[in-house]
Order: C-alpha cells, then sequence, then structure tokens
C-alpha cells in the first residue's frame, strides 16, 4: 500500500542472529519528521514499471506525461510536487545509496531495474540537505532491493506487448545471492491520431532488457554487498527515421554496520555508473507525409562514479530522550560527450558533424541528527558541497572536408553551495501528529544542460555552458492522523527555485539563427537558462481507509500554485506557469477482495491542464483515467491477474507542436499475466 512512512524502530542493543542482507543503514529516525511516502510491494506489484508505481503519489510524474512506457529516453527525468518538471528530473533516485540518474543528462533509465526486484521505495519530498545531497531539488526516491523471497510476473498484452520480469534470492554457504531480470517488447501506439496524422507518424515502438546480481555477505555484525547490473533499451520516438537507445552498466560495492541502541554504525561505499545514448531526430512537412533526418545523435559515451561514508551513532539516554547523530561524506564525478551529425537543409545527408562535451563534480560533507523524547522528535542537518564544471567543449566540423566551424572551451566554474534542514513532529495522542520542516537543496547543472544542444521535430534547444546550480529553499507544515485502520493526513508547503534552469523562448521560424542554425516553419528556437525564480505554494491530501476486512479505499490529492518570475534575464515568463507543471493531480483507489481467491482493483488518476512550453502558448488539456485490474489466486504463490489500463480509452495530451498538433499518451490496453512469488 502507499501510506506515510511510519517512525524507524529502535534495533535492540543485542543482535544473537546473523542476518545477511544488503549492506545499508536503517532508516534514519530524522526521516519520521519530513513528508515521507512509502509504496510497498503490494502497490508494486501491480505496476510493470516504478515511474508507474510512483504515479499513484499525486504530482509525482516525469517531465510528460506518459510514463516510461512510451517516453524518450531524455525525458525520463523525475520531478516532485509539480515546481518545474525537467528532462533531466529535479529528484535524486538511489537504489540503496547508489545514484540510478544518468551521468551525462540526470534522467533515470527505469528499466534498468524492475519492480519485482524491490522491497519498498519511499518518496521523500522537500529538498535534500543532509545525507542526500546534490541532485535531491525537489525530493529524493530510495529504492530498497529484495534481501529474501522472490518473483516471477510474465505477461501479454495488446499491440504485441510481452514481458517477463523477475527476481530471487537464495544463500549459497555464508553468501546470499539476489538476482533479477526483465524483458518487455512491445510495438507500440501512433501518438499523434486521427486527421492530423500522416504517414510520417510511426508508433513508440519497445525493446528493453536489464539484468542484475547482488552478493551479500556478513562478517559478525558487519555486512557485504557487491552489484553488477545491465540494461538496455531500444524505442521508436513516434515519426519515420527516428529511434532512441539507451544502454549501461553499473558496479556498486557497500559495507555497512547498523548502529545498536546505544552504539554506532557505519556504511562504506562505491559505485560506477557506465551509459551511452544514441537518439535520432527529424523535422516533418506540413502535411505530416515525410520526415526529413534533422540531427543522429549516434554515440552519447558517459561516466559517473562516486564514494560516499558516514557514521551514525545512537544513545539511548540523552537529555531525558534518544539521540541518534550521522556524520557524512560523499562526492560524484561525471564526464562524457555528444558524438553527432546535423544539418540537412538539402534533405540529401547530412553536411556537419559535432562533439560537445566536458566533466562535472559534486563533494561535500554533513551532520545529521535528531532527537525523540516523549511525545517529540526533534531533526536538523547541516551539509557543505563544492561543484566544479571542467573541461567543457564544443566542436563542429563539416563532413565532407572536416573544415571546423566552431571550437569552443568552456571556462573551468566552480563554487559552494551551504544546504540545511531543520523539522519538529509531535505525536498529540489519538492517532494524531503534526509536524513542521524546513529545507534548503541545489541541484548542478548536468552535462546534457551544459552542452547539448536537441531538437524534437521542428524545435531546436540550445545547450549553455554558462548554468550555475538552481537551488531550493522551502518550508511545510503537516498533520496527519493514523488509527483503527484509517489514515490521512495533510501537507501545506512553500518552494523557490532561484536561478531555475527552464528552456527559454529566443524566437519563432522560420529564420536562421546564430549557432542554432534554421528553424523551419512551426517551429521555435529555445535555450537553457538560469531564468530568475520558481515560487511555489501548494497542498498535499491523502488518506486511506479500510472499511472492511475485504474493502479499503485510498486517495490523495495535490494543489500547486508554481508563478515564474524571469527576472531580468527572461522577463518574458514573469507571472507565467513553469512548463508541464499541472496545478492539480489527485489520485483514487480501491481493493475489494470479494472471495478468498478474487480480488479486484481500481485506481483513477486525474490530472488539471498543464502547458508544453515556457510561454504557455501550447495548453495540454486536463484528463482523468481510470485502470482496472482483477486477480484470482490459484493458490498461495499463483496469482492469474487480468488488467486493462485507461480502461475508458482517454485521450490524454501529452505534447502539442508549435501549429497545434497533440500527442497522446497510450489508448486503452488490456493484459494478462500470471504471478509466481515466495
Amino acid at each position: 500500500m502507499l501510506q506515510d512512512a511510519p517512525p524507524p524502530v529502535v534495533a535492540p542493543a543485542a543482535l544473537p542472529d546473523i542476518v545477511v542482507t544488503a549492506a545499508r543503514l536503517p532508516p534514519a529516525a530524522a526521516d519520521a519528521a519530513f513528508s515521507v511516502v512509502r509504496i510497498d510491494q503490494a502497490v508494486l506489484s501491480r505496476s510493470a514499471r516504478i515511474d508507474e508505481a510512483l504515479r499513484s503519489v499525486p504530482a509525482v510524474s516525469l517531465f510528460r506525461r506518459t510514463t516510461s512506457v512510451a517516453a524518450n529516453p531524455t525525458t525520463q527525468g523525475l520531478s516532485l510536487r509539480a515546481i518545474a518538471p525537467s528532462g533531466a528530473g529535479r529528484t535524486l533516485v538511489l537504489l540503496d545509496g547508489a545514484p540510478l540518474n544518468d551521468p551525462f543528462g540526470g534522467w533515470v533509465i527505469w528499466s534498468q531495474v524492475a519492480p519485482e526486484s524491490l522491497d519498498s521505495l519511499d518518496v521523500v519530498r522537500g529538498a535534500g540537505s543532509g545525507p542526500y545531497g546534490a541532485g535531491a531539488l525537489t525530493g529524493t526516491i530510495t529504492l530498497r532491493e529484495r534481501s529474501q523471497g522472490g518473483a516471477l510476473d510474465v505477461s501479454a498484452a495488446e499491440r504485441g506487448g510481452v514481458r517477463a520480469a523477475g527476481s530471487a534470492s537464495t544463500r549459497l554457504g555464508p553468501l546470499a545471492v539476489t538476482v533479477s531480470g526483465l524483458r518487455e517488447v512491445s510495438d507500440g501506439y501512433v501518438p499523434v491520431r486521427g486527421a492530423a496524422a500522416g504517414a510520417a507518424d510511426t508508433p513508440l515502438d519497445l525493446d528493453s532488457r536489464a539484468a542484475a546480481v547482488r552478493i551479500d555477505g556478513a562478517v559478525g555484525r558487519t555486512n557485504l554487498s557487491m552489484r553488477a547490473a545491465t540494461w538496455e533499451e531500444d524505442r521508436g520516438s513516434g515519426l519515420a527515421g527516428t529511434r532512441a537507445n539507451a544502454s549501461g552498466h553499473s558496479l556498486s560495492a557497500a559495507v555497512a554496520q547498523a548502529p545498536t541502541a546505544d552504539g554506532y554504525g557505519w556504511r562504506l561505499q562505491a559505485w560506477r555508473i557506465d551509459s551511452d545514448l544514441a537518439n535520432s531526430s527529424a523535422s516533418v512537412s506540413a502535411d505530416r507525409s515525410t520526415t526529413t533526418p534533422a540531427n543522429d545523435q549516434y554515440k552519447t559515451p558517459a561516466t559517473g562514479w562516486g564514494l560516499n561514508a558516514a557514521l551514525r551513532r545512537r544513545v539511548s539516554d540523552f537529555a531525558g530522550g534518544r539521540l541518534e547523530w550521522e556524520v557524512g561524506a560523499d562526492a560524484r564525478f561525471n564526464e562524457g560527450q555528444t558524438n553527432e551529425f546535423f544539418s540537412n537543409p538539402t534533405g540529401a545527408g547530412f553536411a556537419r558533424g559535432r562533439r560537445a562535451g566536458g566533466e562535472t563534480s559534486v563533494g561535500g560533507a554533513y551532520v545529521d541528527g535528531s532527537w525523540t523524547g516523549g511525545d517529540w522528535l526533534f531533526a536538523g542537518g547541516l551539509r557543505l558541497d563544492r561543484w566544479e564544471n571542467s573541461d567543457g567543449f564544443r566542436n563542429e566540423y563539416t563532413l565532407a572536408t572536416g573544415a571546423v566551424l566552431l571550437d569552443e572551451t568552456d571556462p573551468d566554474r566552480s563554487g559552494e553551495v551551504v544546504s540545511a534542514r531543520l523539522a519538529a513532529r509531535r505525536d498529540l495522542g489519538g492517532g494524531y501528529a503534526a509536524r513542521a520542516a524546513a529545507y534548503s537543496g541545489f541541484r548542478p547543472a548536468t552535462l546534457n544542460e551544459l552542452h547539448r544542444p536537441f531538437r524534437v521535430g521542428n524545435d531546436i534547444t540550445e545547450a549553455n555552458a554558462g548554468l550555475t546550480p538552481e537551488t531550493l529553499k522551502g518550508v511545510e507544515t503537516g498533520l496527519a492522523f493514523d488509527r483503527d485502520g484509517v489514515r490521512w493526513g495533510a501537507t501545506v508547503f512553500w518552494n523557490r527555485i532561484d536561478d531555475a534552469i527552464v528552456n527559454v523562448t529566443l524566437g519563432a521560424g522560420p529564420a536562421t539563427f546564430p549557432r542554432a542554425g534554421f528553424v523551419p516553419a512551426g517551429g521555435v528556437l529555445r535555450q537553457r537558462q538560469n531564468a530568475g525564480t520558481i515560487d511555489a505554494w501548494g497542498v498535499e491530501l491523502t488518506g486511506a481507509a479500510n472499511l472492511t476486512p475485504a474493502l479499503s479505499l485510498n486517495g490523495a490529492v495535490s494543489w500547486t500554485d508554481a508563478t515564474v518570475d524571469g527576472g531580468a534575464s527572461a522577463p518574458q515568463l514573469t507571472g507565467l506557469r513553469p512548463a508541464q507543471a499541472p496545478e492539480w493531480s489527485a489520485t483514487a483507489g480501491l481493493d475489494w477482495r470479494l472471495s478468498s481467491a478474487l480480488t479486484l482493483a481500481l485506481a483513477a488518476r486525474y490530472e488539471s491542464r498543464r502547458f508544453d512550453d515556457d510561454l504557455n502558448s501550447r495548453t495540454l488539456a486536463g484528463a482523468v483515467t481510470l485502470d482496472a485490474r482483477a486477480e484470482w489466486a490459484l493458490d498461495a504463490r499463483t496469482t492469474l491477474w487480468l488488467a486493462a489500463d485507461n480502461l475508458f480509452d482517454t485521450d490524454v495530451e501529452v505534447s502539442q507542436t508549435g501549429n497545434g498538433v497533440a500527442g497522446y499518451g497510450p489508448p486503452r490496453t488490456a493484459s494478462i499475466g500470471l504471478r509466481l512469488s515466495y
């Protein structure tokens, strides 16, 4: 189920049994003072992708409305609270402490981790100062991989969809081994429909695969883990001649010891990600009958690696309560470059080539702690980070002769950022609890934002090597209730993003612009800029009730009033709403166990209108969708299920071109599957 995460339970002083699990520290006591939503296996087991499970939390979404089943890899960045979604994402995603965000673009290839492999995940809303650090601007998603048991789900869906994914854990002498894998193919759907569609519009087909293995061992109370993973997904981009392929592999190693009730715990971790992206784009004719290749990003090798360390202490009796503190440090390093062909004015073939890239790094140290006494919990943290962008370059040349057209090296940039968080929570009795929090955080620009221009249809967006980190500060207060099978929560928040990195419109086609070149009719030229500030007020409401042992309901509503102040750099944006940020979103669900074997589930999602561009000129209409699912338990470990996503076949607008052609999300999709678990 989806629920506010409960306060962590302090471990007993004595640990008579050695349990081999992943090398991680338990959730910190401080987490209970902040806005944390937990998604457990009940939700994950009904989701084919992790980002689909996250959609059960309002205002959590990828850059566009589509899930990763149809989203281009460069738009799979995640954002929370609908403050200002972006393709790079403003949320840090961690798997047992190691980042999943791409080292070049910041987005997340969600197919690299199957939901079947997870024990649970937490959505930490609000800036991630303290132990999370850089990248956790609007929040953090923390994934925990299984350490025991397993599941296998095999299914078939309309439009050629076939999926098999699973995870299993076993003991091999003193070691625990966990393996997981995913394979999915689909013929996809055509995003442009009706009279607007032409021969150039093609399906968003998908072919993805992933595998991972984790080995855990224990020496006394110390757990050791090593994990290796690999993934690849190949997909159509919705226009003839355009495709995207994202691949990579990762390695991580961790050593950890959980603290006792009156003792120390610690964690050391190292990780590395190697990724690559091939992504092609095309311009489309006015009648959408033909396309002309516009860009071929044929190779984007990137490497990210990092280290983190933490020391935690628990004191069971300190000033009449329990004290827990943690000090730590972390560092992340990214390097990569894009290699591409572009400029095809006659349609006869590409005329130019481009190489662009560089390096980024960020490192910091923090102290975080909490004190629990009686009905009170106080928590706070402070961290200092240093960021650096270095060795940036952009080289453009003619393919025919190799003549250099542009040869730029970008000046190195660096700086320091101080961030902090402070919170208090009080148990009011009778199942009620109140909390308040203040926090700040930051996100450095990605290599993609700094160095790579890109194209979608006839729209071109230029890079900006001069980008500085965007920062967020915010406050929130909340009230929660949990008793007798009824749970609800209410949160009011205010966030401000300074130096927000947004795509700013500079002009419209048909026209020729410096550096960007020719922009065709119906297209616009944008550039990534630190454009002023974004202020956001919001309210979040959640509720769940077990009406009977067989019937439960849940629902949530999020309202966010976000406004841009473009300042002197982008005054045309002042007073407008950030692109891709809906004002309202809501979810509702029902689980009804009709018999010991049969369970029915409904999940509805509403989202108000949002704008596809920074000038609020391309409006995407609001939409309501309903998913339905029936499960039949064949035995204690085997379940047959039937599902219909978007049951009423609602047309959900996800994009719009400059001349008004809309792209849509998936139509109604029926699927059937078999799930084995142990």
